[in-house]
């Protein structure tokens, strides 16, 4: 039995595996430029983050339909129940979808079909989190807010992601203050590729209550003090860190050092079709390779649920926790662990 576990930091689009994405192609009549899955697993050899949002969205083209969407986050949230996630807070991205003319209504009713059966057919609670592609303008954001309006029961927050640099968290003020507004919760991309400063803007700007990564933080020491103090949560995300240059090794990662320093760290998958592995296959990546003992990993889990938008079922959140403290290593499956 995997260690029980909340996911904070996943992409759904990033969860298309190769062989859905050929079965979602052939059925809306598309051709990807690959010849098969084989070859497109080749193409997942990152040089940074840019070369992985190219293929990202090339491949997101299959996404058309209710159908689709709904069987992409099935998919997700299926593997993830049987490596321990118990809670998913799961972001996507509306402006990628709606600029290839598919319809918010449509991607929020795939998504929600997909999500309201997860905790019977999986036993996994959900929220969506409606991300802003920080590359496009503020303005397209606050147009993507306002068409949201409709479906803002299903939507418990709004997030900042795709290419960091120079995109600094400032220009999408506005936007977050509207978000505020209309009672939406807020996270933020930070410090994964942009400096630390960054992140504070992320804070102090646009009022966020999580930083989605946060990895550069460390290079400024008031600001690891404050986020310490703050308890603000990070979402790291380590196979992806590797995999797109960040660190050099998972063995070279400083989630060790993050955690002494007393920050409020959490472990997660980002996009795990392209980043080699899911939440159970990056605790177990992370232990293996950074040591991490077993009162680490109940930490980094436990970190898990305290972080999670749980506000609105509080007794659940203090059931998850106790079920971590409770969890037994001895029975742990280590390849979904």
């Amino acid at each position: 039995m995997p260690l029980p576990k909340a996911e904070l930091h996943l992409h759904i689009e990033g969860t298309l595996e190769p062989g859905l994405a050929f079965a979602l192609a052939a059925r809306n009549g598309l051709t990807l430029p690959y010849a098969d899955t084989g070859e497109l697993r080749r193409a997942y050899l990152f040089q940074d983050l840019q070369s992985f949002l190219d293929l990202y969205y090339e491949l997101m083209a299959v996404l058309r339909t209710e159908d689709d969407f709904a069987e992409l986050a099935d998919a997700y949230l299926a593997r993830a129940a049987a490596q321990g996630v118990r809670h998913a807070e799961i972001f996507f991205d509306p402006q990628a979808h709606t600029a290839r003319g598919v319809p918010l209504a449509t991607v929020v009713a795939g998504l929600t079909r997909a999500l309201d059966a997860a905790p019977e057919r999986h036993g996994v609670s959900t929220r969506l989190i409606m991300c802003f592609l920080r590359d496009l303008s503020a303005e397209s954001a606050m147009e993507t807010l306002e068409a949201a309006r409709p479906h803002l029961d299903r939507i418990t927050a709004v997030g900042l992601d795709s290419a960091e640099a120079g995109h600094p968290p400032a220009k999408f003020k506005e936007v977050y203050e509207a978000a505020a507004a209309l009672g939406l919760r807020r996270v933020a991309h930070a410090g994964e590729e942009g400096p630390p400063s960054y992140i504070r803007e992320a804070l102090d700007v646009l009022g966020v209550e999580r930083i989605d990564h946060g990895l550069r933080c460390l290079e400024d020491t008031e600001l690891v003090d404050r986020l310490v103090r703050e308890r603000t949560p990070l979402t790291l995300c380590p196979l992806s860190n590797v995999r797109l240059r960040a660190v050099d090794t998972l063995a070279d990662h400083p989630l060790p050092r993050m955690m002494d320093a007393g920050l409020l760290c959490t472990v997660n998958s980002d996009d795990p079709a392209y980043f080699g592995g899911y939440v159970g296959d990056t605790f177990h990546a992370v232990r293996e390779a950074l040591d991490l003992g077993p009162e680490r990993l109940r930490e980094l889990a436990r970190n898990s649920f305290l972080a999670a938008f749980l506000d609105d079922d509080e007794e659940r959140r203090a059931r998850l926790i106790a079920e971590v403290d409770a969890y037994d290593f001895a029975t742990e499956d280590t390849a979904t662990g």
